[in-house]
């Protein structure tokens, strides 16, 4: 046992040294030679902007730091989307920040940034969550205008956005603290207050070409569109100010005002560590995604005291279901069980699937947590639901449509974390991203996708060899084969990795496995913002 604890361990130490490199890579945005042109100009970067806005010593928890990772290659790339955003506290008060990165292409908008930028303002509208937006923006890349400017969930849903928080609520602050040009315009002074830093920031509808362009006016741009003309002319902008840090002061004297907020009443106790050592964690996972692993000994190393309640713990046995605390919240957990077990009528159930009793149980657990108003969290290492005739004779699809009825359903906060495996309809039914949870993240060990890579390799490949018959090719060799399905193997587990998922916002970020209490601790606290409204109604119930 302890060689493999120290396997697993190492396996485990070696992802988290790889994490940390590529979030430092990310944390330099446009690089050191760009960082360097900003502070020339007397600005702070968008990293700086956050780390000088925040109080001192508190958490801030990023939201996409991989987004658009590894794509735009052909542009030069986007680390991060080209935007920092995140829930931070600012003068006492828990916030949601966004901060565009003029290192990155001078903080021009690709279509992940977009994303990143709606996918922040979805937490602040969902959690209610006063937002705070740092301008510096040369507007949309034009380049790639037709993929970010008129759909649904393109460029101006953002400004939408900006309408239906204000009708909400939900305080809005921006500060322009550089470029902020054309539709960008409208975001900072859709907000209830819009500050601009004077000489650096600068907004209008069309730069000084464009308008020489369009109308033949000779303008510049500190004219057109800077502090004095906005502050003192068209009263655009509220006021203006020395610098960045001048400018950053002001957005924390307007948050030490704010007043209190109603709170949507989730229990919380005196926080406690887990009994069980937390980097006990990285021993219990596997290092081979296999091999069967006691989901109870990772679920004692993330709650307080390590003190955990299961419902129905003789029933469904491949979900384990439970009330715990995490960070003093109290919590329900739905998480896969990896062991193989037996159930009473004797049927040997693997782990990791989802049979039809543990949807059962599932069901009733989640109904349960919403009539006694405690958050859900799911803990997904998941394979699937079972196949093949008993399964399908016992009705799995029926009981599996009553845990996604009652989990879609759900009026109180849900939470996920990916672990290991999220495969196919068990990503859907453990709450995956389509099912709104507040806050999704995964551990560098998870894996997303229809199937796991062998399975989808090897149908993959049986399409491939069918189709290269269909086209006239009589034969194929087994070397052919063997390099065929190598290279759609590779294909394959490049797109099953956690970083592919954070790329695209799948998953709001990959995290150190000691770094999951305080993601559900973070989430829950902003969740309590937002009082529940809505009747939890699971409408027609399959039975």
């Amino acid at each position: 046992m302890d060689i493999e604890f120290n396997r697993n361990e190492d396996q485990l130490k070696q992802q988290l040294y790889q994490l940390q490199k590529k979030l430092e890579q990310v944390k330099l945005g446009g690089g050191k030679s760009k960082i360097e042109k900003e502070h020339a100009k007397g600005k702070l970067t968008a990293r700086e902007r956050i780390d000088y806005l925040t109080d001192p010593e508190t958490e801030f928890l990023e939201i996409g730091a991989f987004a658009a990772d590894g794509m735009y290659g052909e542009e030069g790339g986007c680390p991060s989307a080209g935007v920092v955003t995140g829930i931070g506290y600012v003068s006492g008060r828990m916030c949601v920040i966004l901060a565009n990165d003029a290192t990155v292409k001078a903080g021009a908008w690709f279509p992940m940034t977009a994303k990143k930028n709606m996918r922040a303002q979805e937490i602040a509208m969902e959690n209610r969550l006063p937002i705070i937006y740092l301008v510096d923006s040369a507007g949309v890349f034009l380049p790639m205008q037709n993929k970010i400017f008129p759909d649904k969930e393109h460029f101006g849903r953002q400004f939408r956005n900006n309408a239906k928080m204000s009708a909400m609520g939900i305080v809005q602050v921006a500060a322009i603290m550089g470029s902020c040009v054309a539709g960008g315009a409208y975001l900072p002074i859709m907000s209830d207050e819009a500050m601009i830093v004077d000489k650096t920031g600068s907004i209008f509808l069309a730069g000084s070409y464009l308008v020489k362009a369009a109308i033949g006016e000779s303008v510049d741009n500190e004219t057109l569109g800077g502090a004095t003309t906005h502050c003192e002319i068209s009263g655009v902008t509220d006021n203006k100010y020395e610098n960045d840090q001048e400018c950053l002061d002001a957005i924390r004297k307007i948050f030490d005002k704010i007043g209190a907020f109603d709170k949507a009443g989730f229990d919380r106790a005196e926080p406690k560590i887990p009994g069980k050592n937390e980097s006990e964690l990285y021993g219990i996972f596997p290092s081979d995604r296999v091999k069967p692993y006691d989901m109870i000994e990772v679920i004692k190393g993330l709650v307080d005291n390590s003190e955990v309640d299961e419902y129905k713990q003789d029933y469904g046995k491949t979900l384990i279901c439970a009330t715990a605390r995490i960070d003093g919240w109290a919590v329900g957990i739905v998480a896969n069980q990896r062991k193989i077990v037996k159930a009473k009528k004797g049927e040997m159930q693997m782990g990791g699937v989802i049979y039809s009793d543990s949807a059962d149980k599932a069901a009733r657990f989640i109904m349960n947590c919403n009539q006694r108003k405690i958050p859900l969290v799911f803990l997904q290492d998941v394979s699937g639901f079972m196949v093949g005739s008993k399964a399908e004779h016992g009705g799995i699809i029926k009981d599996g449509a009553k845990m996604v009825n009652a989990m879609a359903n759900s009026v109180v906060p849900k939470f996920t974390i990916i672990l290991g495996n999220s495969y196919g309809a068990g990503n859907y039914a453990m709450c995956g991203k389509a099912y709104d949870p507040r806050l999704i993240y995964s551990w560098p060990t998870a894996q997303m996708a229809v199937m796991s890579g062998s399975s989808a390799a090897k149908t993959l490949l049986q399409i491939k060899v069918a189709s290269l018959k269909k086209s006239g090719k009589e034969k194929i060799t087994p070397e052919e084969e063997e390099q065929l399905l190598n290279e759609i193997t590779d294909k394959y587990n490049e797109e099953l990795s956690p970083y592919y998922a954070a790329a695209r916002l799948w998953v709001d970020g990959v995290i150190d496995p000691l770094e999951t209490r305080k993601v559900i601790s973070m989430g829950i606290e902003a969740a309590n913002h937002a009082p529940i409204t809505e009747r939890f109604n699971v409408g027609v119930i399959q039975t």
